[in-house]
Order: C-alpha cells, then structure tokens, then sequence
C-alpha cells in the first residue's frame, strides 16, 4: 500500500489539531462582536436565540417539506411582537466572498424569507432587526460541509483542484463483437487445373507477398508442372490440402491481408437508429484491454426480423500486429458531441448525506456542493447547478476531503 495512504489521516488530524488549537474544537460557532464563541441558545420554534437586553429574535431555516427559508420570531419584554411590526434582514457570506441578502415578511405569526436559502448552509451571518424602537445586530459563523487543509498536506495527499467551465459531454453508446475478416483482403486459393499437389510451399502463419508461390502442381492435362501463387500479399490462415493429392479445384489455401480487420457490431431497437457511418468508435481487446480508435465503416443492410437489429462494421488498423480474427472485442461509439455551459470530470463526484457533491476550494478551506446533473459519457458529465465557471473543484483524493469533512463533524446548524 502507498505509505501515503496510511499517514494521511493521522496527518491531516495532526495538522488539523495545530490549526485549531489541541483540545479545542475545530469549528464553535462565534458571536462577533458579542463576545467569545458560546453554545447557541434556542427558541420555542428550534432556532438560534439571539438576545440583546429584552430585545430578542429567534432565526430559524424551516425546510420540512418546502424548500430552505429563513423564518425569524421577534419579542420584546419576553412578548412576542406582530410579524409586521418588526423588520429582519439576513445577510450570508458564502465561501468566496459572494454575498445573499433575505430581507424576511411577514406572514401569520413569524417573518419569512421570499427566497430559497440553497445549499450548503455554510456562512458567515449577519443578523440585524429592528421593533418597536429597539435595533440589534448579530453576527456569526454557521459553517457545514466544510474544512481546512494545509496546502503542504494537501500536496503531500495528492489532493489536486481543477477549474471548471464549458466543454464537450459525448453521447456513448456500447456493444461487443469479435474480430473479423474484411472480405475484400482474403482471398481462398485453389489450383487452376486438375492435377497432382508435387509440393507445397506456404504452411498456416507463413507471411507471404503477392505472387508468391504457394504450391507445385503436376497437371494431368498438359503433363507439365505449373505454379500456384499467392493473389495477395497477407498471412496464410489454413492449409487443405497436403502433398500427393488430387487438386480437383478444391481450395488449397485461405490467406487474409491482417494489417486492417473488422469487428461487426449488432445494434439493437433505438440504438440502431442512433448511429451512422463515420461515428468514432473506441475498440478494446478483452484479451489485455489493449485499445484502438476507428470508425463506423457501414451499416450492414440486412435487418434482423425478430430484434429489428443491425450490424455495423467498423474497420480498424491492427496496430501492434497482436490482433487477430476471432478475439473478442467491447467497443464504444460516439454518437455525438453536445457542448454543454459547465462540465467536470467524473473523478470529482463523491456521495455527501443525501447529495451527489463536489469539492470546491478557496485557499486553504474546502468546501461542500450539492450538485444537479445532466448527460454524462463516463469521463465528463454535465453540472446544472452547484457550480460556478472558474470554481476550482477537487478532481483527485476528493474522498479524502469527504473524509476529512465527515471526521469534523460540522453539523447542518443554523
């Protein structure tokens, strides 16, 4: 195992230890502004209390069965006061600086944010409200999904970020065959006149030029001896027939030209209708998983009744000389190119709670992103949203980041 991977943890909880202070927390909750980081009192409705003097307002996410919005209960002297005669404002600082605004209303018996708060919940808060006469602001750190690592320790982790942005997301399409012979480079070679085989030149694997001389024939007709030679320059793939026999016009040779061969590939219902001649495929050798790129040469025009199924015929250079007919073959086409606003790679998708996240990066701190997703080809996949362009998010180790994310325990607090 990677030395790596076995000092990682015990790293990252050392560095982690030193960042934060041994024995201390890595992420209380802060009231700047009033005081040292405290456990956060809460209300009747499950929210933060904050307090100033008699003057108090309870801020809550509601999200049971509705999407995330701020709700705030505001009392003065211990007596809760109307929803319209008081005015909250939130104010959230994302990682990275952007910066939302609710500015809450009322309805029934609590103000209520018009907006949806999106995740993750992770800010910086900054509460101010004001009734009958009274004006308070609070502000403090309501962080989830997130941590910090070192740069140094990220490096030595292999923790590597990307910058994403508009692409490319292929549509693939997959089948299996097995390599075949082009008709047009095997040729079967037989002797042109009865006679006896006086001797035979070419044996199964022999490699031999066009013209080459394959077997000697004594003819019955002319009692002289003539040649049999090769129609094509290729590898000799079966021998039938042996010295002293009859030639009768029976083969006596197969030979196929095996630099270029082909893998016919059945298609089945709609897929049949998604590819055409031209389309890139990607052709690997079950064998040894050796791969090369072709084309669709043609569709074949015979359609199987019971399936409704075609063939394509992909033709392909055999480029290491090991491929041979008869070798099992998994193949990939492409059937198109979609250019999409914003793409990352597979890599850098991990399961997060209920989520399917990436990790974007902003210096030293890492942090959470729920993602909705589109077409993928295995390699890249589309992001709707939870990402920007230009956010750097980790591609490599990323589960080392939900590792170390999970380990910290931030809790989904607000």
């Amino acid at each position: 195992m990677n030395r790596r991977y076995i000092l990682l943890p015990w790293l990252l909880s050392l560095a982690l230890l030193a960042a934060c202070g041994e024995g201390e927390p890595q992420r209380q909750a802060t009231d700047h502004g009033h005081g040292p980081a405290v456990e956060q009192e809460r209300g009747p409705h499950g929210g933060r209390l904050h307090r100033e003097h008699d003057f108090s307002v309870e801020l809550a996410i509601e999200e049971q069965g509705q999407p995330p919005r701020y709700a705030a209960w505001v009392s003065v002297g211990g007596t809760p006061v109307p929803p319209a005669e008081a005015r909250v404002t939130v104010r959230l600082e994302r990682l990275g600086g952007r910066v939302e605004t609710h500015v809450l209303e009322p309805a029934e018996d609590r103000l209520v944010g018009p907006e949806t708060v999106p995740e993750p919940h992770s800010f910086i808060v900054t509460l101010e409200a004001s009734a009958r006469g009274r004006t308070a602001r609070w502000q403090y750190e309501s962080f989830e999904g997130r941590t910090r690592i070192p740069a140094a320790l990220a490096e030595e982790a292999g923790i590597r970020v990307q910058a994403v942005g508009p692409g490319v997301v292929a549509g693939l399409l997959d089948s299996a065959g097995r390599v075949e012979l082009l008709p047009e480079r095997r040729a079967i070679v037989a002797a042109p006149y009865p006679g006896t085989l006086r001797s035979l030149a070419a044996a199964p694997g022999d490699r031999v030029r066009r013209g080459a001389v394959l077997a000697q024939v004594d003819s019955a007709a002319s009692l002289s001896t003539y040649a049999v030679r090769s129609p094509i320059a290729g590898t000799v793939l079966a021998r039938m027939a042996e010295r002293g026999q009859q030639t009768d016009g029976q083969p006596l040779f197969e030979i196929a030209d095996l630099g270029r061969l082909a893998v016919d590939l059945p298609l089945h219902g709609a897929d049949a209708l998604a590819v055409a001649p031209g389309m890139p495929v990607r052709l690997r050798r079950l064998l040894d998983g050796h791969a090369v790129e072709a084309r669709i040469e043609r569709l074949l025009p015979a359609t199987d009744a019971l399936s409704q199924g075609l063939v394509a015929r992909v033709a392909f250079d055999n480029d290491d000389a090991r491929w041979r007919p008869g070798m099992a073959v998994e193949a990939r086409i492409t059937t198109r190119l979609d250019e999409v606003g914003l793409r990352l790679p597979r890599t850098a998708l991990q399961r997060f709670r209920d989520w399917t996240v990436a990790f974007v990066r902003v210096g030293e701190t890492y942090e959470v992103r729920p993602l909705l997703l589109g077409r993928s080809d295995g390699e890249w996949v589309e992001v709707l949203e939870g990402l920007e362009t230009g956010d750097e998010v980790v591609v490599a180790q990323s589960f080392l980041v939900k590792a170390d994310i999970e380990k910290s325990g931030a809790s989904h607090d607000h």
